[in-house]
C-alpha cells in the first residue's frame, strides 16, 4: 500500500483551568509508515485553526514521539512519559517558552495503521495554562 493513501482522524480535547472543555475533530488523507517500534503520521492542517498548507508530522519511537509543523510560529513539541521538555512558542506578539509534561502514551501502530494516544498538560513558567489530548486513528484509504 503507498504510504499516502491513509485516513487520519484526530480527536482532541484542551481544558483550561476555569473554562468547559473544548474538543475539536480533524478527518484528513496523509502519509503513515511504520517499521519496528517506529512509526511516521503526516497530513496537512486544515484550515479551521489557521494554519492552512502546512505540515503536521508525528515521529514515534520507542520512547518519544516528537511533533512538528513546517510552517508554524512553534517549535517541536516532544512527549515523553515521565520526563517534562520545553518548547519556544512564537507568535507575532512575542515568543515564550512553554513546558510539556506527558501523562500517558499508548501506541497501537502497526504496518497498516492504528491508534496513538497522547494525554499531557502544557505549562507557562510551571503553571498548568492546559490539560490536553489526542486519540490519533490511522487507517488505510
Amino acid at each position: 500500500m503507498d504510504k499516502n493513501e491513509y485516513t487520519i482522524s484526530i480527536l482532541g480535547s484542551q481544558l483550561t483551568p476555569g473554562d468547559d472543555e473544548e474538543r475539536f475533530e480533524l478527518i484528513t488523507e496523509g502519509s503513515f509508515s511504520a517499521a519496528g517500534d517506529e512509526a511516521r503520521i503526516s497530513y496537512l492542517e486544515s484550515d479551521a485553526i489557521g494554519r492552512l498548507d502546512s505540515r503536521t508530522t508525528f515521529f514515534v519511537e520507542s520512547s518519544k514521539i516528537t511533533l512538528t509543523r513546517d510552517s508554524w510560529y512553534g517549535g517541536d513539541m516532544v512527549f515523553e512519559e515521565e520526563k517534562k521538555h520545553h518548547f519556544l512558542y512564537q507568535t507575532p506578539f512575542g515568543s515564550l517558552t512553554m513546558g510539556i509534561d506527558t501523562e500517558s502514551i499508548t501506541r497501537e501502530l502497526g504496518e497498516r495503521g492504528g491508534e496513538l494516544r497522547i494525554k499531557y498538560a502544557i505549562d507557562v513558567d510551571n503553571v498548568v495554562v492546559s490539560r490536553n489530548s489526542f486519540k490519533i486513528s490511522v487507517k488505510p484509504s
